[in-house]
């Protein structure tokens, strides 16, 4: 592995090839893709539903859900109002209800610099008493992690070293 001179930041050692934050936003690191999320969490499922309340783009919409589905993320159920023919809704699986603290943590973190004046247009709350949910990191070993800088990223089991000059 070539070795990077020792100015320069631990990580350049490693390659990024198998990243897995590069692939999930793969799946995910498109807006509308997050305005598709947003609606199916707060239970719009179907595709007309989801037109009319986000203005998304009908082929945009056909394509983001296609990719969601593809990727486990939505399944689709049949559904038929009667008189009119099958159509299919969108339903989160179990890899897209565990995209809720990536929600959470998208919303808070929007609603502290982005909102309006009057406040934020969306929080999330504990169904069972309706406190509002709030995202907090903690170790393994359980210890709050209340200071950003004491997070540090490092190699995972997965992480291979850097080989050559090149970005991988």
């Amino acid at each position: 592995m070539p070795s990077v001179p020792s100015t320069s930041p631990v990580a350049l050692n490693w390659s990024v090839d198998n990243c897995t934050i590069e692939r999930a936003m793969g799946v995910l690191g498109e807006k509308w893709t997050l305005v598709v999320l947003r609606e199916v969490f707060a239970g719009i499922r179907r595709f007309d539903d989801m037109r009319v309340r986000t203005g998304i783009p009908r082929q945009v919409l056909t394509n983001r859900l296609h990719t969601l589905v593809e990727n486990g993320v939505l399944r689709r159920d049949p559904y038929r109002e009667p008189g009119a023919r099958l159509r299919h809704e969108y339903r989160l699986t179990e890899k897209g209800f565990d995209l809720y603290p990536v929600m959470i943590a998208l919303a808070e973190w929007g609603n502290r610099y982005l909102a309006d004046p009057e406040g934020p247009p969306i929080s999330y709350a504990h169904r069972d008493c309706g406190a509002e949910l709030t995202l907090d990191v903690v170790c393994a070993d359980g210890h709050p992690v209340t200071e950003k800088r004491a997070i540090q990223p490092r190699p995972g089991p997965g992480a291979r070293p850097r080989t050559g000059s090149g970005s991988s």
